[in-house]
């Protein structure tokens, strides 16, 4: 098997190189149905007594990466520390090894991912496991067999075991040839990235799944994601992230899209509320399975222009990043979420100013928040 261990020793290499939080989890290749570690029956998370009540039992896949922490801390909050079970392939930190249960999945691993399902009682799972646009490009064999093989994995352990299934979609999602502004929800894709494709195939499959075996898919299409306590990960939205850093550590910033690039983006509080929503959203209430989701929209000059006021000697300089830029030019400049604000009462709460304001509080910028104010 060549091509496996080709793509294991990619994996591998890709996180050994990694010196950062990325956005999402990267998982090693195995042959499917092989599964080395399997989940002993007595294991510490599995020794807890769930109390009898309505709460879901939740996995999260890819768990260590931008958005799996956050979402097990927001799901624990609502629905108890120990019903919710974070998972990934890389060795969590203390602090969130110890604020709750956590478990290896692999993906790929079809035999190890059914019985942590069968053997914790799941009934959400949330499927965060991916490789990024930029990342994927670099690597089209890895992420293929990451983002589309290890989502049949799931489809078909979750459809056999009857879970509420959400698998995350983005603004990679669409192409060249799709309306960019607005975009709607429903309207021509053909992305011309591998993430790209491999999210076209996830919404298409889980809502195949949903017509042909009753699956409870849910979606929802990310814009850009900002996160303060996460480093960026791949993704050609990152910059809006670096920027806070380095306009704190340096004053400078070079940026590699071009000034008047537009883009959808979202503060991660945002973003997770949205998942929770959308999953707890009543069947009847959805009318589709695939939502475009939204906040705001900016361009990295009107954001240098924002983050000015905190740090008025920020000098920005460009360095156009061809294979970025035309990622992004392929992408939407303003997502139409309204499907999602009247089916479900989608609603944000942080623009672009309250973004800069929260994002230089956590980062420690306080004394420039001040003063600007």
């Amino acid at each position: 098997m060549p091509v496996i261990r080709n793509l294991g020793r990619a994996a591998s290499q890709l996180l050994q190189s990694s010196g950062c939080g990325c956005g999402v989890s990267l998982v090693p290749v195995r042959a499917i149905g092989v599964s080395p570690r399997q989940v002993a029956s007595d294991a510490s998370f599995h020794s807890v007594t769930f109390s009898e009540s309505d709460h879901p039992r939740v996995l999260i896949t890819g768990g260590l990466g931008q958005l799996g922490v956050g979402l097990a801390k927001l799901l624990r909050k609502r629905f108890g520390k120990n019903n919710v079970i974070l998972s990934d392939i890389r060795k969590p930190a203390d602090n969130v090894f110890y604020s709750g249960p956590f478990i290896f999945a692999d993906i790929l691993d079809y035999k190890n991912l059914r019985e942590i399902v069968v053997n914790n009682r799941i009934t959400w799972l949330f499927h965060y496991s991916a490789l990024l646009s930029a990342v994927g490009e670099a690597n089209v064999p890895l992420a293929r067999a990451v983002n589309i093989t290890g989502l049949h994995n799931v489809l078909d352990i979750a459809a056999e075991h009857n879970l509420r299934l959400f698998v995350p979609s983005t603004i990679g999602a669409f192409g060249p040839t799709s309306p960019r502004d607005p975009t709607p929800d429903l309207c021509i894709q053909r992305p011309r990235t591998i993430y790209g494709v491999s999210k076209v195939h996830a919404e298409l499959m889980g809502e195949y799944y949903h017509y042909r075996y009753g699956l409870d898919f849910r979606c929802l299409r990310y814009p850009g994601i900002i996160s303060a306590d996460s480093q960026p990960g791949g993704g050609t939205t990152d910059y809006a992230v670096q920027i806070f850093h380095d306009a704190i550590k340096t004053g400078k910033f070079q940026c590699y899209l071009r000034p008047d690039t537009r883009l959808p983006m979202m503060y991660i509080d945002d973003c997770l509320k949205a998942t929770l929503e959308v999953m707890e959203a009543p069947a009847e209430a959805l009318s589709m399975r695939t939502y475009n989701i939204s906040a705001m929209s900016f361009t990295p000059e009107e954001l240098a222009q924002e983050v000015q006021k905190y740090v008025p000697e920020l000098q920005m300089t460009y360095n156009v990043d061809q294979v970025r830029q035309a990622i992004a030019d392929s992408w939407p400049m303003n997502f139409d979420d309204s499907n999602a604000r009247r089916d479900w009462g989608w609603k944000h709460d942080y623009d672009l100013p309250e973004l800069v304001t929260t994002m230089f509080s956590y980062l420690g910028s306080d004394s420039r928040i001040a003063q600007a104010n």
